[in-house]
């Protein structure tokens, strides 16, 4: 066989030069094509459901919520292990399938799932939802956002409302995890004394609050060939706003939320902290999909984070790091847009 192959290849020199040469063009074109990585994604495809049950203890969360998940995706086909980590408010559970199971598949099996193990949760218990398509080898750029002349607080809105929302824009980014900083709330400080004068309770003025933060619709009016919208703002964007919510009515005078105690801007309790440099600073992490090129997914990045700074929104100093990682320091300056932003908001909630 080796022989009549050798023979042949000698009598026919021209076209094993030909095919050589094809093949070495066709090798050329499939390696160009080849998607590169730094590090090769080594998980199986897996979703990810994450439940949040606030102020549950998590030997509660674990009885409750994350064993009547776990024994209804059991049940899933092309699954093959089911890990999950319970803490104070939050189950997070892993479903992990069979090689080559196309994730998105995976997902909608899951979800199909999770609907039919809602109504055995808790009421007080978020509706369980799946996080974004990533893997453990997805992380490939840490950002550090450390405030010089601002707050921690002004960075950390910066961080939420402007960079998230920028880095999420870039095709391929899966996820975008915040750290550290503070959180900006509204905070109402109420006086004893000025609740039992009024013969109200703390939960009067948490109902009043709730109710009256929000906005609702009320039709339209049709007038003079023409239709008008009615639209009732409730809405609270400064501490001001909230200071003026109706709790209830004494001997004909209106009681407001300023009446029993003063509305302020605080920061939320700290359930984490980072630090760059061993100063206290923002990180913010992000998570590419599986299918992205590193490579090019972190030169849009890249492009991104110049398209910020010449905006004068950030200016950034970087200092780069080995890939997959890489480290910036920035200066944040807060711009009318942010503060916009945060007062429309409110709070920007944290998800570790």
């Amino acid at each position: 066989m080796i022989d009549a192959l050798l023979r042949w290849s000698l009598a026919h020199r021209l076209a094993v030069l030909v095919i050589a040469a094809g093949m070495l063009v066709w090798g050329g074109l499939t390696a160009s094509r080849m998607a590169v990585d730094v590090f090769p994604d080594l998980t199986a495809p897996t979703v990810t459901v994450i439940t949040e049950g606030h102020g549950m203890a998590p030997e509660e969360l674990e009885a409750r919520v994350t064993l009547p998940i776990e024994a209804a995706l059991n049940g899933a086909p092309g699954v093959r292990r089911i890990r999950s980590t319970t803490g104070v408010g939050i189950s997070v559970v892993y479903v992990e399938f069979d090689w080559g199971t196309d994730v998105f598949v995976a997902r909608q099996g899951v979800s199909e799932k999770l609907q039919l193990v809602r109504e055995a949760l808790p009421a007080e218990v978020e509706a369980p939802v799946l996080a974004p398509v990533s893997s453990i080898m997805g992380e490939i750029l840490f950002l550090a956002i450390t405030p010089t002349d601002a707050t921690p607080m002004d960075a950390r809105t910066f961080a939420d409302f402007t960079l998230r929302r920028r880095l999420l824009a870039v095709p391929g980014v899966s996820q975008v995890v915040v750290t550290g900083g503070e959180r900006r709330q509204f905070e109402v400080m109420l006086h004893p004394e000025r609740l039992a004068a009024q013969g109200l309770t703390v939960d009067a003025v948490v109902t009043a609050l709730r109710d009256g933060n929000t906005s609702v619709s009320a039709g339209f009016i049709n007038e003079g060939g023409q239709e008008y919208l009615v639209h009732g703002v409730g809405r609270a964007r400064t501490p001001a706003e909230i200071g003026e919510t109706l709790v209830a009515v004494r001997a004909g005078e209106p009681v407001l939320v300023r009446h029993l105690g003063e509305v302020r801007e605080g920061a939320a309790l700290r359930r984490g902290e980072g630090s760059y440099g061993a100063r206290p600073a923002v990180i913010v992490g992000v998570q590419k999909q599986p299918s992205a090129n590193t490579l090019e997914l972190t030169q849009r990045i890249d492009r991104e984070l110049d398209a910020i700074e010449r905006k004068r929104v950030l200016h950034l100093a970087a200092h780069h790091a080995p890939r997959p990682q890489q480290h910036v320091a920035a200066q944040v300056c807060p711009t009318p847009e942010d503060a916009a932003l945060a007062d429309h908001a409110g709070t920007a909630d944290e998800r570790t």
